[in-house]
């Protein structure tokens, strides 16, 4: 399936809060932080970073770790964190 990079996202402004989209990326060392039933972690790509924190009822693959590839799929929130 299709998906953005975080620059493509970063350019698209407002429309990506408009509708459902995936994002791929690198996990940033060191940036995951589990709250309660939250998992808080930020993507990389090149010089771009993106907070993303998921909120769903699956559980994370065994893969997702530190400086594993990662694909998000959502909405940016007005605040930037998608």
């Amino acid at each position: 399936s299709y998906y953005k990079t975080i620059d493509e996202i970063g350019k698209m402004g407002e429309q990506a809060q408009a509708k459902r989209i995936r994002v791929a990326g690198n996990v940033e060392d060191g940036s995951i932080v589990r709250k309660g039933k939250e998992v808080e972690f930020v993507l990389v790509e090149n010089d771009k970073k993106l907070r993303v924190v998921y909120a769903g009822s699956d559980p994370l693959p065994d893969t997702f770790k530190d400086g594993s590839q990662a694909l998000a799929d959502g909405r940016m929130g007005p605040d930037g964190v998608f």
